[in-house]
């Protein structure tokens, strides 16, 4: 494990806040020198512990209104295809294979309750292989 001083832990906190924040601003913000926080942000990519910039998205800008969790149970036949066939729909955006009550859990996008019923039943419910959804 690496050791992080407190000027790290700033650091790291306002880049979590907001990581499009420039190095000057966080100069001032913090009083310390740009050139000290430039090397720092620099030493904590190398290390790793940042691993990206990133941003965040206002999912309703782009008219998703609905996320959900939705748990299927497969026939173990179909695991691939059907692996294949999520990573082609748009709407999932994620997808984990989970022991216990389902075999995959995927995370769906929808715009609305209705457009959420859709895709779960005339999508991924009509894909060959897909047991049941919950």
């Amino acid at each position: 494990m690496h050791r992080f001083d407190d000027l790290d832990m700033k650091l790291l906190y306002e880049l979590t806040a907001d990581g499009s924040i420039s190095v000057p601003t966080l100069s001032k913000k913090l009083g310390i020198n740009a050139s000290v926080l430039y090397s720092r942000i620099k030493r904590l990519m190398k290390k790793k512990l940042i691993k990206k910039f990133t941003i965040e998205i206002d999912d309703s800008l782009l008219g998703i209104g609905v996320k959900a969790s939705v748990g299927i149970n497969r026939d173990p036949k179909f695991k691939d295809e059907i692996h294949k066939q999520f990573m082609q729909t748009a709407e999932i955006v994620s997808i984990s294979e989970i022991t216990g009550r389902f075999d995959i859990m995927i995370n769906v996008y929808a715009k609305n309750l209705e457009d959420l019923h859709t895709i779960v039943i005339e999508k991924i419910g009509k894909i060959e292989g897909v047991q049941n959804t919950e």
